[in-house]
């Protein structure tokens, strides 16, 4: 069996973005878009997150977490490849 590559995205967001049901948010938005991934809240104030799919579904996601999270969110950092699939659903960590 071959295994599937996937867009993976990995975002770090810089502002007022924990303590705001930030990670919680995204796990819904998650839930409305065919992706994987996870979020998490660093040491240093940021969020990273993880997501993957299909190019399309990925930025859809991303753009609409950006979107209703635009109020707490200062700055972003992304780095996106395409790589095999790494993770089976979404999760908050």
């Amino acid at each position: 069996m071959k295994e599937r590559q996937v867009y993976h995205l990995r975002i770090f967001f810089e502002g007022r973005v924990q303590g705001v049901g930030f990670r919680l948010r995204t796990l819904q938005i998650a839930r409305e878009y065919e992706v994987s991934g996870q979020v998490c809240n660093l040491p240093d104030g940021r969020v990273e997150l993880h997501a993957e799919g299909s190019h399309a579904e990925v930025e859809a996601f991303v753009e609409e977490v950006s979107d209703r999270m635009d109020v707490f969110i200062r700055k972003s950092r992304r780095e996106g490849e395409f790589r095999l699939a790494q993770y089976a659903g979404f999760h908050i960590v």
